[in-house]
């Protein structure tokens, strides 16, 4: 029987780049940082969350990466906040690019997505309190 979900993958031109970006930005913690003979093993993580992010180099995954077509979009990584009105302000203070100028309301709550150095599409969402009216 499955558990639980270990790693997200995320495929990255510089991998110290993207460690900056997911610690120093958006403030994720370096879990694992290893050399192995495919690559630097590198992932960050939510505080106080299990699941990972590997953050892969882009020319060790070129073989078995999934040619993305010109027009259409790679999933996002969804992170949850518990306040995101006041992570985006940081966020942005910090440099992290976003796709709107503020975030925006919608029925399950509040979002707005952000953009890493590589393109990788990071989607920020805040459950509404209280649950869904209808």
């Amino acid at each position: 029987m499955l558990t639980d979900i270990m790693y997200v993958t995320l495929h990255v031109t510089d991998q110290d780049r993207a460690l900056r970006f997911y610690t120093e930005q958006l403030g994720l913690e370096k879990r694992v940082d290893h050399p192995g003979p495919d690559g630097r093993f590198l992932t960050v993580g939510v505080p106080g969350s299990p699941l990972e992010i590997i953050l892969w180099p882009q020319d060790a995954a070129t073989e078995r990466r999934p040619e993305v077509r010109p027009g259409s979009t790679p999933g996002l990584v969804f992170l949850e906040s518990d306040d995101l009105r006041a992570d985006f302000a940081v966020f942005r203070d910090r440099g992290v690019t976003f796709d709107s100028p503020e975030p925006e309301d919608y029925p399950f709550g509040v979002r707005v997505e952000a953009v890493d150095p590589d393109g990788n599409r990071i989607a920020l969402r805040q459950r509404r309190r209280g649950g869904v009216t209808e």
